[in-house]
């Protein structure tokens, strides 16, 4: 059996690949603009979610997201550098009474040629363009509002995105620790001539947790660490085929703390991808080699330690996954976008090469809206 999966995997990296799918159409992105000045606008994004993991092993839990979330925001565009941002995020989970989730949304966006500064309500979740072992999609259904401070550059030939996120807050002798999450992504154009596109991706996650003010001083100071870097080659292809791709990374786990608690100090991954995009959706299959990995974000089935509901501890410290992915995405009607996606893999490590899959659907709706504008 695992001979046959790795003839496979063979078989599709000859195609080439990519790491993850365009999430470009889930993102609502709010940003000042030389046409908007002294205006306020009312912008309105949905997102609604079914996900379904039908799983049953020891690193990743088997369930059901299904529901919808809003984000009613005003805009008001003081100028075309700035952008002061007030709404609100609901999140209702059908099958559960009342309002799962409620928070406020305040930011200011600050733009200016290639550069973007936010603080308040970030552009974050899957917007920051993390893989999947060291960032999982999920969140963005689970916890996808994250407060703090962001820097954005947005070049022809670099991209960065560099943001700090403070996840809690602690007053005066509390009984509990403040924690901070924070990180930086890169993206580095080295060729893009004719049909061919090289470039360079780094990116890190690092979490701190622990304080000065709290009373729980028999926890010692967490500080762990998560980092990728790799090469992506993309090729443009033509009207059916449009583009073939691989996208290829190794991934560190470094635990920093003082007082050493966990069962790995360090690891290491390798996220190897190959696929392409097409009239009919996107393919790609992804292989995940992992060595005593954590991970702070990332999707719990790549980690070497399970935090299961009923495995939770179990240690693995070698991980082999073999995924083959496919997305089909649409613009149904204006301002409307479906995403389908089907994600079966194989866990290459257990005897008989557990078979096992999840699949989703989303529908996301987003307009603007402009209420008047100061004369």
């Amino acid at each position: 059996m695992k001979k046959q999966l790795l003839a496979i995997l063979i078989t599709l990296f000859a195609f080439s690949a990519k790491a993850q799918f365009n999430n470009e159409a889930i993102f609502n992105r709010i940003r000042p603009t030389d046409s908007l000045d002294k205006e306020l606008h009312f912008n309105f994004y949905n997102f609604n979610y079914v996900r379904n993991y039908e799983y049953s092993n020891k690193f990743h839990d088997g369930y059901t997201l299904y529901g919808t979330q809003i984000e009613p925001q005003l805009v008001y565009y003081a100028n075309p550098n700035l952008a002061i941002v007030a709404g609100a995020y609901l999140r209702k989970d059908f099958g559960n009474e009342g309002i799962y989730d409620a928070k406020p949304l305040f930011s200011l966006k600050y733009h200016k040629r290639n550069l973007t500064l936010v603080f308040g309500s970030l552009e974050g979740n899957i917007q920051h363009n993390y893989i999947e072992p060291i960032y999982d999609f999920e969140r963005k259904i689970t916890t996808p509002i994250e407060y703090g401070t962001q820097l954005l550059i947005d070049r022809e030939k670099f991209k960065l995105d560099s943001w700090i996120s403070w996840q809690k807050m602690i007053y005066k002798g509390e009984a509990a620790k403040e924690e901070i999450v924070g990180g930086l992504s890169t993206e580095s154009i080295l060729l893009n001539t004719g049909n061919w596109k090289l470039s360079i991706p780094a990116q890190f996650l690092a979490f701190h947790q622990g304080g000065q003010i709290d009373v729980l001083k028999n926890i010692p100071i967490s500080t762990l660490f998560n980092g990728a870097t790799g090469f992506k080659l993309h090729k443009t292809v033509g009207d059916k085929v449009k583009e073939v791709f691989t996208d290829n990374y190794v991934a560190v786990y470094k635990d920093f703390s003082p007082t050493k608690r966990r069962a790995y100090q360090g690891g290491f991954g390798l996220w190897l991808n190959a696929g392409m995009d097409t009239k009919w959706g996107s393919l790609v299959a992804s292989y995940w080699k992992g060595n005593n990995f954590l991970t702070i974000k990332g999707m719990p089935l790549y980690q070497s330690i399970s935090e299961t509901l009923y495995d939770a501890g179990f240690k693995q410290s070698s991980r082999s996954i073999l995924a083959v992915r496919y997305v089909y995405q649409k613009q149904l009607v204006p301002n409307l976008y479906l995403d389908v996606r089907f994600e079966p893999h194989w866990d290459l490590g257990t005897p008989d090469a557990d078979f096992q899959f999840n699949h989703s659907l989303f529908l996301t709706y987003k307009e603007d809206f402009r209420i008047f504008k100061k004369k």
